[in-house]
C-alpha cells in the first residue's frame, strides 16, 4: 500500500469514528466530543478523560493512546486494523475503551 492509499484508508477510519461518536451522542446516554484535526481525532468525555486516534503513515499504522495505554493498529488481509502486539482489533478494542471511558455499553462499527 502506498503512503497516499494508506492516507486515504486512514481518513476514512477517522472519519466513521467521529461519526459513530456523534451516533452515540444521539442514541446513547453519552457525552463524547470528537475533535478532527488533520490526522488527529481526540474524543474527549464526560469524565474529562480523552482517547487521541491518528495515522502514523511512516509506519502505515493507526495509533490510539488512551488511559488503559497505548496501541498500534495495522491493517491486515485489507480489512482488518489489527493490533501489532496481538491484541483485540481497533474496533473491538475501540468498543472496550469508550464503553469504559463513559460507563455506557457502546459498539464500535467500522
Amino acid at each position: 500500500m502506498t503512503e497516499t492509499e494508506f492516507l486515504a484508508r486512514a481518513h476514512a477510519v477517522l472519519e466513521t469514528i467521529e461519526r459513530q461518536v456523534d451516533d452515540w451522542n444521539s442514541t446513547a446516554d453519552v457525552d463524547i466530543e470528537a475533535s478532527f484535526s488533520g490526522n488527529v481525532l481526540t474524543l474527549v468525555f464526560e469524565n474529562g478523560e480523552q482517547v487521541v486516534i491518528n495515522s502514523q503513515a511512516a509506519m502505515r499504522e493507526i495509533w490510539v493512546a488512551a488511559r488503559s495505554g497505548g496501541f498500534h493498529y495495522r491493517l491486515v488481509d485489507d480489512k482488518t486494523w489489527q493490533d501489532t502486539r496481538g491484541g483485540p482489533n481497533l474496533e473491538d478494542a475501540l468498543s472496550q475503551i469508550c464503553s469504559n471511558a463513559s460507563g455506557e455499553a457502546l459498539t464500535l462499527k467500522l
